[in-house]
């Protein structure tokens, strides 16, 4: 080390016992311009005592240590004199106002004086300060203390006496800790047990994770080459985000229109009724009680707690927007924080836009949505093949209707092909004018028509990062992300998409598209496909729906062979053909055996039972029960009833880390057995759940809640003359152990053998807890 002008800085032992005394730890420099001070920390993180070195560098540096913190004060206290001056309120500026934008403005002028009032806006100077951790008490504190003295008086010493009254000091103090920290969590994760951020917020804290707030890098690189810094970041991402939508519109090819005009039109017209105080408040307090701020710094979580003082107001308002068919312009601006995907921090395309719309507009979309609804329902618009965002729709029921039509036509020794559709920003494409005839051909018009044309037009945005806030921009095309409405919007854009191809088979979820369609000669399904995707392509194109070829993907099902010189193409682009692919959450392979899902989720939980693992010696049974429920047991239901229901030695991977996960909650042994935890827990085994998901389908079936494309899968057998026979479906017959494995083979078997009393429950609810209840009982004998 001196050859290379390297010389220590530590001359004192940095290990010390009571029989001996090195110097193990060391810092070496070459630095000699300055002066240096070096030493050691007595202290007893390890056996080792820390080590430092000080330069004198002369360096006239002020580092300011107080931050400005603005934060609104919103308290029990504040909230009910916010709530008294609302009750005194003379409204009559806003009742005696005939056009909803100046009586929208007069409401608003009120609510925000009154709430600036009682919850104003104070800046705090404070201290960078480390936060004491919250399980510390005085007395914990005060113990440390005596602990770290009688270390030191140890390092003083060094006697085998005064090392171990140290060491019996040290030990018992901790386990006053760990039992404390045990105390803290565990009441903790109690308060959150049904808020599932709240509960991750617990987690991450105690598995020394911070905030999973997105950091933002100090400087942007633009897709031209233009160099951002933090003073206009906020501007590139407001116009990123606003052009987006039309580039990519821009981008495609025009084509006639001529769809619109093949829509049959609705006879019957969309009629806003009027809303009522109670309508009002029961929308208002079924709303997510969130604490982030709108463009008017205004949260629902406070909203919630005044409503019953605004809610006439506000009724009047609804109504005057009904009735005029205009949608208040102070409701469309949209405060946008982006938010880190993957890849490159210094590109804006690597972020999406999150909006936080203001909360007053979210009562009033919510009313409309809700008449939309019933409206679209009614009159059975949109088509069954839609399971996004739909009413007793989910995703489970989509990858179920897939599944089946693949199996059967695998079953009939047919080939098979799935086309798993990308599309690039759709909801940012969605072109208002195509929007609104769409509307109108399916009943949406006169005041229900204009109130949406005004809603969709005269939208603006800005971009939000910390203090910093970019300029307004115009909106022009797509619909509002984050709203109540725009999903709705979306399926009614994308309906007409059923009526393009009369041979393939389209399930959706929203903007999530998939083909099907199976053939029994290999030549014609290619040719049919292709020339049925070259519809599906001119459609997209004609409704400004941006189709990305390169992440479209194409499956062949089964273990027919398959001609790879005959590819499926859109626009003489072969689609990439591969072996699995994800399919609204599930990874669906070309053999239906659903053993790549498994070993991604296999994956997945155990990342999770590690982390259960590390908070182990913190929490108590019931804790760690509850984080089972959060962390693992979501990864065992998701359309379980689907891909569970395949041969034992695939899922048994999935078997035996439940049982693993069972004995960290119990802190039980490596080889324990685990059928009576189970039962301890109050927990289904995975072969139970799966039964038990798949019940739930027949329950549903049997009483007639599915939608009618998978209604029309079971068919109930006709009574028989003994009891027994109540309740049954036939039995389909089949050729494959695939289609064996479906819910409409399976779920029959495990359905018919249900006693009387499962199949009699007049609720699903009852029927959930007794199917629980009588799997339990067999775990207790």
């Amino acid at each position: 080390m001196y050859s290379l002008s390297l010389y220590p800085t530590i001359t004192k032992p940095s290990r010390i016992t009571s029989h001996s005394a090195t110097i193990i730890d060391n810092i070496f420099t070459n630095v000699m311009d300055f002066q240096i001070n070096s030493g050691l920390f007595v202290c007893d993180i390890t056996d080792h005592l820390p080590v430092f070195t000080l330069y004198d560098c002369d360096l006239k540096k002020i580092i300011d240590t107080k931050i400005t913190i603005a934060k609104r004060t919103i308290n029990e206290e504040a909230i009910h004199a916010f709530n008294f001056d609302l009750a005194q309120q003379d409204w009559s500026s806003v009742y005696e106002e005939s056009e909803v934008d100046k009586a929208y403005e007069n409401f608003l002028d009120i609510y925000t004086m009154l709430y600036n009032k009682h919850c104003p806006v104070n800046e705090y100077r404070t201290k960078k300060k480390k936060i004491k951790s919250p399980w510390l008490t005085k007395g914990i504190i005060n113990a440390c203390k005596k602990k770290n003295n009688l270390y030191k008086q140890f390092i003083k010493v060094k006697t085998k006496e005064v090392e171990q009254r140290y060491k019996a000091y040290r030990n018992k103090l901790t386990d006053i800790i760990r039992t404390s920290k045990q105390l803290y969590y565990r009441r903790r994760l109690y308060d959150n047990k049904n808020n599932i951020k709240g509960t991750w917020d617990v987690l991450n804290n105690l598995n020394k994770q911070g905030s999973s707030g997105t950091s933002y890098p100090e400087y942007f690189i633009d897709a031209n080459g233009v160099n951002y810094n933090m003073s206009n970041i906020v501007d590139g991402f407001n116009k990123f985000f606003i052009n987006v939508g039309p580039e990519l519109a821009a981008d495609i090819p025009c084509q006639k229109n001529e769809n619109i005009s093949n829509i049959k039109p609705n006879p019957f017209s969309l009629f806003l009724s009027a809303t009522n105080e109670q309508e009002v408040i029961n929308i208002t307090l079924k709303c997510k009680s969130k604490s982030s701020m709108d463009y008017h710094d205004i949260n629902m979580s406070v909203v919630k707690q005044v409503i019953l003082n605004i809610a006439s107001p506000l009724t009047y308002i609804c109504n005057l927007s009904f009735q005029s068919g205009c949608f208040p312009k102070k409701m469309k601006i949209a405060k946008v924080i982006p938010l880190y995907k993957s890849n490159d921090k210094h590109s804006f395309t690597n972020y999406r836009p999150i909006s936080l719309l203001p909360q007053f507009s979210k009562i009033l979309e919510k009313l409309f949505n809700s008449r939309l609804e019933k409206f679209l329902e009614k009159h059975k618009i949109i088509n069954v093949g839609q399971y996004g965002f739909r009413t007793q729709r989910t995703t489970s029921m989509a990858i179920n209707e897939a599944v089946e039509e693949i199996t059967n036509a695998l079953d009939k020794n047919k080939y098979a092909v799935g086309i798993f559709v990308d599309l690039k920003k759709a909801f940012d494409t969605i072109n208002h004018s195509i929007l609104l005839d769409k509307l109108e051909r399916y009943g949406v018009r006169g005041k229900a028509g204009n109130w949406l044309k005004s809603y969709l037009t005269g939208r603006e945005q800005y971009v939000s990062i910390g203090h910093y806030h970019s300029e307004k921009l115009g909106i022009t095309c797509g619909v509002p992300q984050g709203s109540v409405l725009g999903p709705k919007l979306f399926n009614v854009y994308i309906n007409d998409i059923f009526d393009v191809s009369q041979v393939l088979k389209l399930i959706l979820f929203a903007d999530d598209t998939n083909i099907f369609f199976s053939s029994d000669d290999y030549t014609d399904l290619v040719i049919t496909v292709n020339r049925e995707l070259k519809l599906i392509k001119k459609w997209m194109d004609i409704n400004k729906l941006s189709l990305n070829i390169n992440k479209t993907k194409a499956m062949f099902f089964g273990n027919l062979k398959y001609n790879i010189e005959l590819p499926i193409t859109i626009e003489g682009v072969p689609i990439d053909n591969v072996s699995e692919n994800k399919f609204l959450g599930v990874i669906i392979d070309n053999k239906i055996s659903w053993k790549p899902h498994v070993r991604h989720i296999k994956t997945k939980i155990s990342r999770s039972l590690a982390v259960l693992n590390k908070v182990k010696p913190y929490l108590d049974k019931d804790a760690l029960r509850t984080l089972y429920c959060t962390l693992v047991l979501p990864y065992f239901t998701y359309c379980v009833e689907v891909w569970g229901n395949t041969y034992k030695n695939t899922t048994n991977p999935l078997v035996t880390v439940q049982k693993r996960a069972l004995r960290i909650i119990h802190k039980a042994g490596y080889l324990d057995h685990t059928h009576k935890l189970f039962l301890q827990a109050k927990l289904l085994k995975f072969q139970d759940l799966v039964n038990y998901n798949t019940s739930i389908i027949l329950y549903k079936a049997f009483n007639k809640l599915l939608p009618a494309n998978l209604q029309s899968i079971f068919e109930i057998r006709e009574r028989a003359y003994n009891v027994r026979g109540f309740g049954q479906f036939k039995l389909p017959r089949t050729r494959t152990t695939r289609k064996g494995f479906c819910v409409s083979v399976c779920g029959v078997k495990i359905w018919n053998s249900l006693s009387l009393q499962l199949k009699q429950c007049k609720n699903i609810h009852r029927f959930k807890f007794l199917y629980k209840q009588l799997v339990w009982s067999q775990y207790n004998q």
